[in-house]
């Protein structure tokens, strides 16, 4: 099967057959991920993204477990007096 790369907009596209599409199970709206190798596009359907609760992003961010994360200080801070016309 052929299909030739089009412009769309400011960026190029390729249509794929809907029977193509029907085939593997992919509809419109659908992720897929690109892999490139030196001479070939793969196209695969993503897999489904995982909710992930704030304690597992923070632990991704930092690195570290939750436990071991610093809290950051709650009291409030002093910035000054008003500069300005700044509306409290």
């Amino acid at each position: 099967m052929y299909a030739t790369i089009q412009k769309w907009g400011n960026s190029n596209g390729l249509r794929f057959p809907k029977a193509l599409l029907d085939a593997i199970g992919l509809k419109e709206n659908d992720r897929v991920e690109l892999i490139q190798s030196a001479d070939a596009i793969t196209i695969k359907k993503a897999s489904p993204t995982q909710h992930k609760t704030l304690e597992e992003r923070l632990t991704a961010f930092y690195g570290k477990p939750i436990e071991q994360i610093d809290r950051i200080p709650s009291e409030e801070m002093e910035w000054g007096k008003a500069e300005g016309s700044e509306a409290w």
